[in-house]
């Protein structure tokens, strides 16, 4: 019996049956696109004279995919057929290459000998090989608790979307700011937590592809803006130094970027935009107190921490040594002064006590010293404060005073007593060898 399509399509309308036991399912069940798919059929019954393949919702004629005539294997292409579609004889339809269009709902109708036809419905669902998304961003850097940051993932596919952060996937906390399809996150008020490399990742059950990362920078601070010296925490407190020794003291804080320095010293901006600002010989000139302040370019904020520096308050214990020792006349002698005030302003010396002007031998007020009332023209200064006596004689033995005077005012005398021997002449050769009285003689 030989049937034509037109007719045949006829019958299909007059003699459409309920209650079809015909099922539809795609082999591979979840394809690719470009694979090539079956949609097999099961619960064909009885002697079947043809099939009616549709790629649509209703068995209308737009959507018709193809008819075949099973006695003969005759297949008519219908208005929906992209020229992929084959009817097998068992009843499926086999499509080369599938493509995201072929997707959708599709019916089989059946013709038996009796002119009765049944229908199958299936679903054919291809999943496209998923372009490379890209994730965009309102700003890669932001302000934190000031900005909101906005980033979208864009992809032409209606994939699944995840969201990964330096790579892991994204904690909990911060998808609470997505969108319902998952595709924006809107943060208000970023914080620094929040900085870091951003990918988002669309996937369908044949297909990954994850975004190249954005790198989001959050800037904050100065915060915990502190003085250190030796890694020690120094901020707020008094450092005491030692007369000529040195102090590096260094500004840190947490902050993005990097803040701006400066460094104040009594209230007096100092020429120093490092982070660190050294000391290196302390005098009493330098003691006071030293601020570092911190601004940050990005956020404007600053902050700041202030150490007080002072000379230590043990006096350093000045002594006064002969070099030699055990002079004798004729010799020079150096009155040596060992541990003399840094911050020197003045000092003099006295051949005797300080307190009578007419014994002042030479005084240092700067530069060159300058010779005193007392002054025999042997004698010389230094700026270490020491003392040259040149060619002694007897009457140079006694007392010796060094008065000295501070920067700050303060006042020292300290003296030593010299002591000149006697430079005996040699004994001659006829002296050495006098012979020794025999015992018992007179």
């Amino acid at each position: 019996m030989a049937l034509a399509g037109c007719s045949w399509l006829l019958l299909s309308a007059t003699f459409l049956s309920v209650g079809a036991e015909i099922s539809i399912t795609p082999e591979p069940a979840q394809p690719a696109e470009g694979d090539n798919v079956t949609l097999a059929v099961h619960g064909l019954l009885g002697e079947l004279l043809a099939y009616n393949w549709y790629a649509g919702p209703t068995l209308s004629l737009t959507y018709l995919v193809a008819s075949y005539i099973i006695s003969t294997g005759d297949e008519i292409p219908g208005p929906a057929h992209t020229g992929r579609e084959a009817v097998r004889p068992d009843g499926g339809l086999d499509i080369q290459g599938v493509l995201p269009r072929h997707s959708g709902t599709y019916i089989l109708q059946t013709l038996n000998r009796q002119l009765q036809t049944e229908v199958g419905y299936g679903h054919l669902q291809v999943y496209e090989i998923l372009a490379q998304p890209v994730v965009m961003a309102n700003n890669t850097a932001l302000v934190e608790r000031r900005d909101t940051l906005h980033l979208m993932c864009s992809s032409p596919s209606p994939a699944e979307v995840r969201w990964f952060f330096n790579g892991e996937a994204l904690p909990i906390a911060i998808r609470l700011g997505q969108s319902p399809d998952g595709r924006v996150l809107t943060r208000h008020g970023v914080r620094r937590e929040e900085a870091g490399a951003y990918q988002c990742e669309v996937w369908n059950p044949v297909s990954v592809s994850r975004s190249e990362p954005i790198n989001l920078t959050v800037y904050f601070g100065p915060e915990r803006v502190a003085i250190l010296q030796d890694s020690t925490t120094r901020t707020g407190c008094t450092i005491k130094l030692d007369f000529n020794t040195s102090l590096t003291l260094w500004c840190v804080s947490q902050s993005c970027p990097e803040p701006e320095y400066m460094w104040v010293f009594n209230g007096r901006a100092l020429k120093n935009g490092r982070d660190h600002l050294n000391i290196s010989s302390m005098t009493a000139a330098q003691e006071g107190t030293y601020t570092c302040i911190a601004k940050n370019p990005k956020t404007l904020l600053s902050g700041s921490a202030s150490v007080v520096v002072k000379l230590s308050a043990a006096a350093v214990v000045m002594t006064i040594v002969p070099v030699p020792t055990k002079p004798m006349e004729g010799q020079d002698v150096t009155l040596t002064v060992q541990g003399y005030p840094k911050d020197l302003l003045v000092y003099a010396w006295y051949r005797g006590p300080a307190s009578e002007p007419n014994r002042l031998l030479s005084q240092l007020p700067s530069g060159n010293w300058i010779a005193g009332p007392a002054h025999t023209g042997r004698e010389a200064a230094f700026a270490n404060c020491s003392l040259l006596v040149q060619k002694l004689n007897l009457t140079d033995a006694g007392r010796y005073t060094l008065k000295t005077i501070t920067l700050q005012g303060k006042t020292e005398t300290l003296d030593v007593e010299l002591q000149v021997a006697i430079n005996l002449p040699p004994l001659h050769e006829d002296q050495r060898h006098l012979p020794e009285p025999e015992p018992g003689t007179g």
